[in-house]
């Protein structure tokens, strides 16, 4: 990696002006401003910007604005931790779940919008008892992907990955590895145990594969009432117009009640997530959706109609389509995360949100796409791609604040509890949209007032140690995706 020249900006360049102390020191607030050189190109682009805008500036101790005394002593501590994907771990607040790097920025973008390396295989991975060895069972197959050509589907176990047992040590390198082909080695359930079979499928990731996140949009007729279905499985902003669409749909067939799927959606746009509870609840823009929460020196350069976000009733211009609900039944468990969270409690204000599955993940804070392009404050945007470092293709997804609904509520980072409980069968998964899949079936018998007793025992829970989804470059991050003006610049 090239020399280059440390230009000290970030908060300084937005918050103070820097001044220099007489004996040779920087004083309370200010950041070094003297000129040095050094290695540590990306460690650079990291603090600096992790020191204007992370959430928990203030509580790490090496991002505080008078951590170094000299321009030396800074460069110091970039240097001393030359891995950059360690350095970004090392300046994080120990509470901090979600904040991470990737080593491109333009691999990240992309999966923002919902293009990545895929098979179209969605999955869970399971351990078996106690043991260190681990089973994965497939959750949906991705239409269009290279799974839905191949003898395989929901509710399929499998074992071993190229004749190798999967276990808690090597998933990781067997499942998201280099190795964009591998063949699964399947299992079937007999009774409460797990057994091996001599079939295998083969799978090949296609790089750029598109993911639409609306799996299924669909409504039924229950005893005279018709009911809306949608599975949707990551807030994804160019799919925005699709999910419009669907919402137009449900209002032509006339749907009364909303059964919304979101158990294996860990998250995405935050304005995908207000368009969403828009189509649920109504085109009411002098109603408050939610209000974001930053660190001490960016909340008060902010203004009120850049901290508030309202209901919506355009959808990139076009009229939006809504139900305008009283309630809404939302499916969600432990992969539920983040803008999955902030539309069930964003709603919870206006509509009765009744809440089947499990505890959600509990992400209640927001992130920004960092690149190292200062004069943008840090903040990546398509049409500066020029602007950015060309010696570093870094970027971050920090966390930089907290949303909170109408009535002020934000605390759910232990996740939003269940009204009704209901694990998902490994046993019994059921078909995703068919009426008789158990936590849909929950749903509709709630929705019809049934009496009829259903049997909804659950035979071998599917309590997941992780899923494919968490080994994207997005992860169950949270991302703002408007424009920051701070009123200082």
């Amino acid at each position: 990696m090239k020399k280059f020249i440390l230009l000290f900006v970030g908060a300084s360049l937005l918050l103070v002006s820097c001044n220099k102390d007489d004996d040779g020191g920087f004083s309370n607030g200010q950041t070094p401003s003297l000129i040095a050189e050094s290695d540590a190109i990306v460690q650079d682009f990291m603090w600096q910007a992790m020191n204007l805008w992370y959430f928990w500036q203030a509580e790490v101790p090496n991002l505080a604005d008078d951590r170094f005394s000299s321009d030396a002593a800074y460069t110091r501590f970039l240097e001393a931790t030359p891995n950059p994907d360690n350095f970004f771990n090392s300046i994080q607040f120990n509470e901090d779940r979600f904040s991470f790097s990737n080593s491109d920025y333009t691999t990240l973008v992309n999966n923002l919008n919902g293009i990545s390396q895929s098979n179209g295989m969605e999955f869970g991975l399971v351990r078996f008892g106690d043991g260190d060895d681990v089973f994965g069972y497939v959750r949906y197959i991705l239409p269009g992907s290279d799974a839905s050509n191949k003898n395989i589907e929901r509710g399929d176990i499998f074992t071993r990955v190229d004749g190798t047992q999967i276990t808690g040590a090597n998933f990781r390198d067997l499942l998201f590895g280099s190795n964009s082909t591998y063949t699964l080695g399947l299992a079937v359930i007999n009774g409460n145990t797990i057994e091996d079979t001599a079939e295998e499928v083969s799978l090949t990731k296609v790089e750029n594969f598109v993911e639409d996140p609306i799996l299924v949009a669909t409504t039924f007729n229950v005893d005279g009432t018709t009911v809306a279905y949608l599975m949707y499985n990551g807030f994804t902003r160019d799919f925005n117009d699709e999910l419009n669409d669907a919402f137009g749909g449900f209002v032509a067939a006339g749907a009364t009640e909303l059964v919304l799927d979101m158990r294996y959606n860990p998250g995405g746009s935050v304005n995908s997530s207000r368009l969403l509870a828009s189509m649920i609840y109504g085109t009411n823009t002098n109603d408050l959706y939610i209000r974001q929460r930053w660190n001490s020196k960016i909340q008060d350069q902010l203004s009120a109609e850049q901290l508030e976000d309202y209901f919506a009733n355009n959808v990139d211009g076009a009229a939006l389509n809504s139900l305008n609900l009283n309630r809404v039944f939302v499916l969600a468990t432990n992969s539920s995360a983040s803008a999955s969270e902030l539309v069930m409690n964003g709603l919870a204000p206006y509509v009765d949100v009744i809440h089947i599955g499990e505890t959600t993940r509990g992400k209640n804070e927001f992130s920004i796409t960092m690149v190292d392009d200062p004069e943008n404050n840090y903040i990546y945007s398509a049409s500066r791609e020029s602007s950015i470092n060309s010696e570093n293709s870094y970027a971050i997804q920090p966390l930089v604040g907290r949303n909170e609904n109408a009535d002020g509520f934000f605390d759910y980072t232990s996740g939003l509890v269940p009204d009704i409980v209901l694990e998902e069968d490994l046993a019994n998964l059921g078909v995703l949209g068919d009426i008789n899949e158990p936590l849909l079936a929950r749903a509709l018998q709630e929705i019809s007032g049934s009496s009829t007793k259903i049997d909804f025992a659950v035979q071998m829970p599917a309590r997941v140690m992780t899923d494919s989804k968490m080994f994207t470059p997005t992860k169950d991050n949270m991302w703002l995706d408007k424009p920051v003006n701070l009123k200082n610049q």
